[in-house]
């Protein structure tokens, strides 16, 4: 079923869930606070389709179709007939309240908002829209790049109805995607298994037993892993890492402790991303 939906949030992951969305056959309303950010945001998405990104559910001849289906949306009054809302900024819980406020005044009453936060328990974010709209507030953790990568962590809320459930997991999949329901706890499932992998891999860095580099290659050659640990800090930022770490130490103790290491190249501006320097040369 084709829809309108709205997404918040054109960094990195908005802009591909707003790309897969429209993959879907979706009109998307891209918002932003500026239109360079949105236009910058249009300009990848074309970029990626040009590059040929999520050949399985989409064919050359789609590139234009879904480029036109993007539409700029710096007001969010033009949300007043979206059917689903996701909010795809800043992990920080004072941002998402201002969004999540603001989106809970647009959208009608019967609209999905879905948020995609990795690590920010759902039912606290759920606590920043009116009682009425909680009932159909979910969240929705998809994974970078969202293009490529197939998962999302389908997360109800205290409130959230087993209909919306229904409803979400339909929208997920519709997309291409493969939705799986995961508790409502700090981290969910994935990065909760993530996670104490990345930090035993530091360990091992810090004890000296073997460098990133070896490391990653055990683990795509030993392990079949598609990207070693140290390459997905460098993509994903070790900043983010260490964020998602110490609330993940503070609900579960101490095996989520940062490693020193890992928080010593953070402060020292060795965190990764992009074009930035990280634990690997580039």
């Amino acid at each position: 079923m084709t829809m309108t939906v709205g997404v918040v949030g054109a960094g990195l992951m908005g802009s591909e869930i707003a790309l897969v969305q429209a993959l879907a056959g979706h009109r998307v309303l891209l918002n932003d606070r500026d239109g360079a950010t949105v236009d910058a945001a249009l300009a990848r998405i074309a970029q990626l389709l040009d590059r040929g990104v999520a050949r399985d559910i989409y064919q050359p001849a789609d590139r234009d179709r879904a480029l036109a289906l993007i539409e700029p949306a710096l007001d969010m009054a033009a949300f007043t007939a979206a059917q689903v809302v996701t909010e795809a900024v800043f992990e920080n819980e004072d941002v998402k309240r201002e969004v999540l406020a603001a989106i809970d005044a647009a959208a009608p009453a019967a609209c999905i908002i879905a948020t995609i936060t990795s690590t920010i328990p759902i039912s606290t974010l759920a606590s920043f829209v009116s009682p009425a709209r909680r009932a159909h507030f979910v969240g929705t953790h998809y994974f970078s790049p969202v293009s490529r990568m197939k998962l999302v962590e389908v997360i109800p809320a205290f409130e959230t109805s087993e209909e919306v459930v229904g409803r979400i997991t339909d929208f997920v999949a519709q997309a291409g995607k493969t939705p799986i329901r995961v508790k409502d706890v700090a981290g969910f499932a994935v990065n909760r298994m993530l996670h104490v992998f990345i930090i035993e891999a530091v360990r091992l860095v810090e004890e000296g037993v073997a460098t990133p580099e070896d490391i990653d290659t055990a683990c795509r050659l030993g392990l079949g892993h598609s990207m070693g640990p140290f390459a997905l800090m460098d993509a994903v930022t070790s900043s983010l890492c260490v964020q998602a770490q110490e609330i993940m130490q503070e609900a579960y103790g101490e095996r989520f402790r940062p490693p020193p290491l890992l928080k010593q190249r953070v402060r020292a501006g060795l965190s990764g991303g992009r074009n930035q320097r990280g634990w690997l040369a580039t």
